[in-house]
């Protein structure tokens, strides 16, 4: 991923003053996790609750708070000389886990709702479950590309943005009412982003064997 777009350089100037203390970075991806699935829920249940505006403003509002954290515990590790292959794979489990768990929720969320005055019936549960499936197989296959080309990013940020940007966008989605369409987008975008992840899986060159031939 770049690490240099503006949301990582805004999360490099908040965790300046954690430099020094004991605060980790897998602090960081705990609260991240735990904001995420408050989140998560506030979206899967709202829609149905007579209050439903707040629990969908929080919902969205943990959700921002649960993404800025993930660009906070990284920054931290970086910046603080924190970086392990264990932290790497509690925040990767972290970040697919909850990516993947938005989409579900917002699904269920959804369904048995209308939206423009037309009943969604069950097809939000349907279309949360594509995106949702889609979402980790190309988490799943991004990490063994860019392991097996080290140096290179799946997708490529440009000017100060990166693709998971739009992951802060979900929250004002939720506000404005605009998650149908976007889960839509998601299940649609995700499955074919996810079959172009695979060809280029499958055109990378083959790893020599390691083991000896008798």
């Amino acid at each position: 991923m770049n690490n240099d777009t503006w949301t990582h350089r805004l999360a490099r100037l908040v965790i300046l003053p954690m430099l020094g203390t004991r605060i980790r970075p897998n602090h960081l991806t705990t609260l991240r996790l735990l904001t995420g699935l408050a989140g998560c829920l506030y979206l899967a249940v709202g829609p149905h609750q007579i209050r439903s505006g707040a629990f969908i403003f929080w919902g969205g509002m943990f959700w921002l708070i649960s993404a800025f954290l993930d660009r906070m515990d990284g920054e931290l590790a970086r910046v603080g000389n924190m970086m392990s292959p264990g932290g790497h794979r509690y925040d990767y489990l972290v970040d697919n886990g909850l990516n993947c768990l938005f989409f579900l929720c917002v699904g269920i969320g959804l369904t048995h709702t209308s939206y423009v005055g037309y009943p969604l019936h069950d097809w939000p549960l349907a279309l949360g479950i594509v995106a949702s499936v889609a979402m980790f197989l190309c988490n799943t296959m991004a990490e063994r590309y860019e392991a097996q080309v080290p140096g290179e990013r799946i997708i490529a940020g440009a000017w100060g943005f990166h693709a998971d940007d739009a992951l802060y966008l979900l929250a004002p989605a939720a506000w404005f009412g605009l998650l149908p369409p976007i889960l839509f987008g998601a299940a649609v975008g995700t499955s074919i982003i996810a079959v172009s992840f695979l060809v280029r899986l499958l055109r990378l060159p083959r790893q020599p064997s390691t083991r000896q031939t008798a």
